[in-house]
């Protein structure tokens, strides 16, 4: 098994997976999911360290030290990220690297190429998981290609049938949308469900009521929500098993509720004119901080 890599970061790399990894064990298990999903999409995987260690001690202490601390500390979270993926996977390429350079940034410029990348999230509890750490933010707001986050009480393992059930979060414009092509894969992949959600509001001006009194706005936005489901399974894999679902209310909160008993959340972000890379909207960066599954977010193009 390979175990280092001379590559420039973010030198493409087809088929690769790329896990960030911190010395956590948040991170450890980010490293265990990503090598099972790898075998599924018969990729390789990579495990890199980013830090400014460089900048803080210096190249002349560092030198004169032999290695400082700091490398000698990053050698060891890439070794053992890497020995925990051989555990899991033996059969599976691995390649390892440690970037002098803010954590973010390197990690975005690694998402060039990359066919995927995974991010753990740190803490198992109520209050320790609501809080995303600031670089998964980054990353989710800027990578080059899908980036999961491991939200949730996931054990380590990426679950196939009918407990990875995949759910989509269906946009404003589902058509030709990667996040939905990135969800079928998946759902492909593991031999699961593809559940296709969107999220439905009364007009402002019409008082909540049985349907039947409402009158005819509200059946109209229903009806839209349908159409937009539709619209972005029309796309899909024959034989893929696929379910439909509408909510009335806000879209984070239908795709909080379903992300409970499902095996992974998929969103798309799109990019906007004049600004770097993607900017999260509410609904991507409100799953990220509270769904009770891991969420890839997908960048879509404009």
């Amino acid at each position: 098994m390979k175990t280092s890599d001379t590559r420039a970061p973010g030198t493409p790399g087809p088929h690769r997976i790329v896990v960030g990894v911190d010395g956590s064990e948040a991170s450890l298990r980010a490293v265990q999911w990503a090598a099972d999903e790898a075998v599924l999409r018969g990729a390789s995987l990579r495990l890199v360290y980013a830090s400014l260690w460089e900048r803080y001690e210096g190249a002349a202490v560092a030198e004169e030290l032999g290695e400082s601390s700091e490398e000698a500390m990053a050698e060891d979270i890439v070794e053992t990220a890497g020995a925990r993926a051989r555990r899991r996977r033996p059969d599976l390429e691995v390649t390892t690297g440690i970037l002098p350079e803010e954590a973010g940034y390197g990690l975005i410029r690694e998402s060039c190429g990359a066919a995927l990348m995974v991010l753990g999230c740190r803490g198992r509890g109520r209050v320790t998981e609501a809080l995303l750490g600031s670089v998964s933010v980054t990353v989710a707001g800027h990578a080059h290609c899908p980036l999961i986050v491991l939200r949730g009480s996931h054990d380590n393992q990426v679950r196939p049938g009918p407990a990875g059930r995949i759910v989509l979060g269906v946009g404003e414009k589902p058509a030709d949308s990667a996040a939905v092509r990135f969800a079928a894969e998946e759902a492909l992949l593991r031999g699961a469900e593809l559940e296709a959600v969107r999220a439905w509001r009364r007009p402002l001006h019409e008082p909540r009521a049985h349907p039947l009194i409402a009158g005819r706005p509200a059946h109209l936005q229903e009806a839209e929500a349908a159409e937009l489901v539709e619209e972005a399974l029309a796309t899909v894999p024959e034989g893929l098993r696929v379910r439909r679902r509408t909510v009335e209310g806000f879209a984070r909160d239908a795709l909080l509720a379903v992300s409970r008993d499902a095996g992974l959340l998929v969103v798309g972000a799109r990019r906007r004119q004049g600004h770097f890379g993607l900017q999260l909207g509410r609904v991507a960066h409100g799953v990220l901080h509270h769904a009770g599954c891991p969420v890839a977010v997908v960048p879509e193009s404009a």
